[in-house]
Parts: structure tokens; sequence; C-alpha cells
């Protein structure tokens, strides 16, 4: 279980069922308000506010559904998780779009599906109060020059920016492609004394062979064919400023010979010319190559890395700071709405808990682009799933139940389970990828219009492809939800 204590109120008046449940969920160290009486609804969620409402649906006086409508008056934030042991498909389909979280059906061949129910749907609410806390916290300034995140390595981030922006020292910038290397240089200077004076990146990468000296250092009047006066490079021009030298560990040898001169000497050596030229520059480098590795190969210079690593910050990658996934999002949201003039829109509790399951191998980067992308394509003003690139709309489609989850049930619900959360994700992703059509997914499932059909109603995926909640099958384990 979630290891923060849940308020749950739990709604039965069978007296057997009640006791079990607020027992059940004691042990697990939550607080629980256990309510007989249904009438009784109204007082307790006001004084209450409870996490999470788990009731019967029928009851003498007061129905379920009932319940459910009141919780979403008084306490919309709550989610709400209905019981019966009549239930049907139409019944679960219709609390699902009044707002349930889950519909589960009596009796429980295994009590951990009820757990389980539960501790999803607080983590849903928690997610969404995030949410909201985010969407205000993002209108205030960025505290490192567009660097954003609260995360502890983050932290560390901040400190050792502030620690050594003040001095003259080289830093060495480690991390891998898209984690924002490029804006830690940049508040380093924009934070040292040297603010005021030129900050000039360079992509080691990317500069023509056999220019990459001239580039650097400068060259003098015909030192080369084409040379047809003399030229200032990147060293002088950045004179009493930053210079940022990107992917270090793709520059070749002869040019890091010279850049070890500049470190050590202060001084940069045109090409075709003898005479030095004194430049008082801080250097910052970055690279996401292992450099220990390409010393040992012989591809970078030892006492070049010894000169570069005198200070050095890592930047974590962003599934090492996945807190930090909800306020990115929306702070890319934001921006790319102002860009694209138009209002912001909110970021559905769906699509978000897609983004915190999305590995991001290509980091903040590839979520600056994937918000751009979806702003660009929502049609409302509330992002959905379809919005997403095809890669994290459809990577829950490999998301499923962890084995740890799985192994809380017996054998068989496990199996029913996985298979259940399968069905669910995959008719969802198929929607998602033909852009509603569903004609097409039907076509490339394999599968029969009407059956294709009938199955995205049981599971309650809509023509976006947004998949709620499933209604649990009579097993308890969700297998009536996708049946024909």
């Amino acid at each position: 279980m979630d290891s923060v204590p849940i308020r749950l109120l739990i709604i039965d008046d069978d007296p057997g069922v009640l006791s079990a449940m607020q027992a059940l969920f004691r042990r697990a160290g939550h607080q629980v308000i256990a309510l007989a009486d249904p009438s009784e609804a109204a007082g307790a969620l006001a004084e209450e506010a409870p996490d999470v409402v788990l009731t019967d649906v029928r009851m003498p006086l007061v129905s379920g559904m009932e319940i459910l409508a009141l919780v979403k008056a008084q306490r919309p934030d709550a989610e709400v998780i209905l019981m019966t042991a009549f239930g049907s498909i139409q019944l679960a389909v219709e609390a699902v779009k009044k707002g349930a979280y889950d519909f589960l059906l009596k009796p429980f061949d295994d009590v951990s599906i009820v757990e389980l129910a539960v501790r999803r749907a607080a983590e849903r609410k928690r997610l969404r109060e995030r949410t909201r806390a985010l969407e205000a916290q993002i209108e205030v300034r960025e505290e490192f020059e567009g660097l954003v995140g609260g995360a502890q390595q983050m932290k560390e981030v901040y400190r050792m920016v502030e620690t050594v922006a003040h001095t003259d020292a080289t830093v060495l910038i480690l991390g891998e492609r898209g984690t924002g290397k490029e804006l830690v240089a940049k508040a380093l200077h924009l934070r040292s004394p040297r603010k005021d004076q030129p900050f000039l990146v360079v992509n080691c990468s990317s500069l023509p062979q056999g220019l990459i000296e001239s580039e650097l250092f400068g060259h003098a009047k015909g030192a080369f064919t084409g040379a047809v006066g003399a030229k200032k490079g990147l060293f002088e021009a950045a004179h009493r400023g930053t210079v940022f030298l990107d992917e270090i560990a793709d520059l070749p040898l002869p040019a890091q010979v010279q850049l070890l001169r500049t470190l050590q000497e202060g001084e940069v050596r045109r090409v075709g010319s003898v005479d030095t030229v004194h430049v008082d520059v801080r250097v910052v480098a970055a690279t996401n190559v292992d450099l220990a590795a390409a010393r040992a190969k012989g591809s970078f210079r030892d006492d070049l890395y010894d000169r570069l690593n005198v200070i050095s910050i890592r930047m974590p990658a962003l599934h090492e700071r996945g807190e930090d996934i909800p306020l990115l999002a929306h702070h890319f949201v934001q921006r790319s709405a102002g860009r694209q003039r138009k209002p912001p829109p909110k970021i559905g509790d769906e699509v978000m808990e897609l983004l915190l399951r999305y590995p991001w191998p290509g980091n903040v980067r590839e979520l600056e682009n994937a918000m751009e992308r979806a702003v660009i394509l929502c049609q409302g003003d509330r992002l959905v799933p379809g919005d997403l690139p095809p890669q994290i709309a459809e990577n829950e489609l490999r998301a499923l139940p962890e084995a740890p989850v799985l192994s809380e049930l017996q054998y068989t619900l496990a199996k029913q389970a996985a298979l259940s959360a399968f069905e669910r994700r995959y008719l969802g992703a198929m929607m998602r990828r033909t852009k509603g059509n569903l004609s097409e997914a039907a076509r490339l499932a394999g599968m029969d219009r009407s059956n294709f059909r009938r199955l995205l109603k049981a599971a309650g995926i809509d023509s976006s492809g947004s998949v709620q909640p499933l209604a649990t099958g009579p097993d308890g384990d969700g297998s009536d939800a996708g049946a024909d």
C-alpha cells in the first residue's frame, strides 16, 4: 500500500462488509470513516474531507449513485469507487461517465483488488492537487534563467552554480543530450562578473573539419586557400566573456592542443601566424560522452581533461527527476501557448499520467517538443492523449501492471488483470493511432468493426482514445469489461 495515509470514507449498509473494510484499511495505516447509514454521508463529507469514498451501490433511502453525485457536488476532488453485487457493464459505464474512479463487483475473491483500487484513486487525487499547485507556481519567475525543477538533483545543480558562478574556474558540465547543459552554462555566465560581456556558444561536433582551429582561434591572411584576410576566432570575439564548448569530446586532437594552451597561458595563436594574442575568457565545456573512456582510447588528452575538470556539474536525466515532469510540462505548455498566441490548455489527468510513465530518452528537450506539439494540435481547452506524440501516447500499451503489483493477486486473477490492462491500453492506443477512425482501427486490429466498437464501449474508451477506469468483472478483475 501507499506509504502516505489515505483519508477513506466507507459507506455500506452491510455491517459485515463495513467492519471488514474498516479493519483492512486501518491495519494498512489509513484514516477510515465508516458509515452504515448513507444518509449521514453529507455531514461526513463536510467534516472529514476524504481523499477516496468507497461506497456500496444498493442501499436503502440513498443509493451509491446518489452518493456519487453528492461527493462530486460537495468534494469534487475526492475520488469515488462504487461496489455492488448487482452490477452491469451499462451501470459501470454510467458511473464512470458521472465521475466514478472505478466500479467493483462483489463478492471479492481477493481484497487486494479493493486495496489497489483505493491506492490508485488516492494517487489520482494527489496528482490533480499537485497539478493545480504547479499551475499557480509556474507564474513565478524561474530562479535560474530558464532552469526549472525542484528535485534534489536540481537543487544540487543550483547550489553548484551559485557557488562557482562568481569565479573564473573552468567548469565541465556532464549529462545526456537534452538535459539542459547549455542552460547551466548560461546561468553560470549571467551570475558572474562577466554577465555584460559576450556569451558565445559553439558545438564542437558541428564545426567543419579542416576549419575547426580557424573557427576557434582565428587565422592570418593567406593562412590557407580562401583566407583573403585576417579573422578573429571565437576566443578573441569572446574576450572578457564566456565561451561554452558543447560536445567537447568531439574536438580533434590538434585543436585540443591549442585549447590547452589557451586555458594554461590565456592566449591564442591564429592559424598561419607566429604571433600570440592575449584573451581573457572563461571556458565552460559540456559532454554527454564518458571522457574517461575517451582518454583510455587516446581520443581525448589527459592533460586537457585535467584542466577542464576543475569543477564538474552533472545534469540529471529527466527520468532521474520524475517529480519535476509536471512542473516542466506546465512551464512548456504556457510558453508554447504564448508563442502560439492562444490560451494555455489544461493538462488532463490521463495526459499527465502518460507523461509520468514515459521514460523520456530525449530528456527535457523531448518533453519541451512534446508539449509544443500538443499545444499546437489541441482543439479544446484541455490536452488529450491524442495531442501527444505517438511514442508517448502509446507507451501505456507497454506499461502493463508491474510484477510487484500483480504478485498481490492469485495467479488466475493476476493473469486476467494483466490481459485486461493490455486490452484496454491496446484499444486506446489504436484509436489514437487512427485519430478516432473506428473503421481503420478495426482494420488494423484485424477485427470486425462491430466487435471492435463493442469492445471500445465496454472499456469506456472514446474516439480520442482516452482510457477511462475499468469496470471490474464478476470475478473482481475487470475481465468482463473487455469481453465481446
